[in-house]
């Protein structure tokens, strides 16, 4: 029988591609009518990178981004806190990746058709589903229209319908919307120059206030920068009116970074030259107790939406999907599959949500911040090298991407 997807996103897709290689037969159902590149840029650390390789992506990925080199943390005044080689630069066997989110939706949306033929229905919402004798129905549904499109039946049902998850919420109907920890983000792109190592990720500032900044593609004059402008807003903030996607207003946040011109790279000058503004929300979902009801699990955003804080999101979603695929290559499209997935991930992933609500590795700048608000001469005398390097390492053990642990793991489908 189908393994059925709901969700046509990184997860969805990835998962795709994964059960085609192992010729376990799928579809996936995607609620939006066209899918377009949108979203701006993500990192994709070495871990998911080596499973994107192993499926074929290392040419497309080498066309959409760039590999990463390095990360580096700067003070509210532009002084350098703390960096480190990133990808192969670190020593990882696979680079980690600097890219637009949309383009790599689009990447992995292209090779799944040319290799699998028309296997992802678009504009068809799964609204519902029963469980049908040792499989289970699902229900279609237009969301613009609300026309009902049907039903589909399959082995087992794959929730990847991310963050404000349909299928989520009809398992856990007392939730309600995603958490709000009270930052308010804008994200823009800009035609600037290169800064620091030309593949750099550099974070600025502190929690209340913090510049993300980091290239995504070359160009003839510099770099295509991403960059994303972080503001904590007061308790009475009327954070639901926001779009996901909403277009975002410069004068609402560059008063707050318009002295931040740092030798290494004038802020204000690269967000007065975005081609675009975008405000959101930075939301989570609290870590659930159990992902797999019967024949349906949860996979990616709509089992573990995290804060967009050391840069682990996609990459966990890619990897709950080769997992998934290996366990339903182990023990059949059956409930057991699901139950193996979920044990390999659910613990392990929540610990990343946890970590990243307490500002995971960027909570560096909170602690230099707090202990040298008006600046320092010498970094080794507000937080000392051994205890930089144990923040930066404790975060990637939490998120399962230390050096041994990602060059000592074969690829999880080969």
């Amino acid at each position: 029988m189908t393994v059925l997807i709901a969700g046509a996103g990184i997860g969805g897709l990835s998962l795709g591609l994964s059960l085609y290689q192992l010729g376990i037969p799928f579809r996936i159902f995607e609620a939006v009518e066209t899918l377009k590149p949108l979203g701006v840029g993500i990192n994709l650390q070495p871990q998911a990178v080596r499973e994107l390789f192993t499926l074929g992506l290392e040419d497309g990925l080498d066309g959409i981004g760039l590999r990463t080199e390095e990360v580096a943390y700067f003070s509210v005044h532009g002084q350098p806190i703390w960096s480190e080689p990133r990808g192969q630069s670190a020593g990882y066997t696979w680079p980690q990746f600097s890219l637009h989110r949309g383009k790599l939706q689009m990447l992995l949306h292209d090779t799944l058709v040319a290799r699998a033929g028309p296997v992802v229905t678009t504009g068809a919402a799964v609204t519902g589903w029963v469980e049908d004798g040792q499989g289970v129905r699902i229900t279609l549904t237009n969301r613009g229209t609300g026309k009902d499109l049907g039903q589909e039946e399959g082995a087992v049902l794959i929730a990847c319908d991310g963050i404000n998850s349909i299928l989520r919420a009809l398992l856990y109907p007392d939730e309600g919307p995603a958490k709000w920890g009270g930052t308010m983000m804008w994200r823009g792109t800009t035609r600037g120059p290169r800064f620091l190592t030309g593949r750099s990720v550099a974070m600025t500032g502190e929690k209340d206030r913090k510049f993300v900044c980091y290239p995504i593609a070359d160009d003839s004059e510099g770099s295509v920068l991403n960059w994303i402008a972080d503001l904590t807003m007061p308790p009475d903030y009327d954070w639901r009116k926001q779009d996901w996607n909403c277009d975002g207003a410069l004068d609402d946040v560059l008063p707050h970074f318009a002295d931040w011109s740092f030798d290494w790279l004038d802020i204000p000058a690269v967000m007065r030259a975005a081609d675009g503004i975008w405000e959101y929300p930075m939301v989570d979902r609290d870590p659930l107790p159990q992902w797999t009801h019967g024949p349906v699990t949860l996979l990616g955003d709509a089992a573990h939406a995290m804060y967009p804080i050391g840069s682990n999101g996609a990459s966990q979603g890619i990897l709950d999907a080769r997992i998934l695929a290996r366990a339903l290559k182990e023990y059949g499209q059956t409930r057991d599959a699901l139950q193996s997935y979920e044990s390999q991930r659910r613990e392990a992933v929540n610990a990343v949500v946890v970590a990243n609500r307490g500002d995971g590795p960027d909570k560096i700048l909170d602690i230099v911040a707090d202990r040298a608000p008006n600046g320092f001469s010498d970094i080794e005398d507000i937080m000392p090298l051994a205890e930089r390097q144990a923040l930066a390492d404790h975060y990637k053990s939490v998120a399962g991407m230390t050096i041994a642990a990602v060059n000592d793991t074969a690829p999880i489908l080969k």
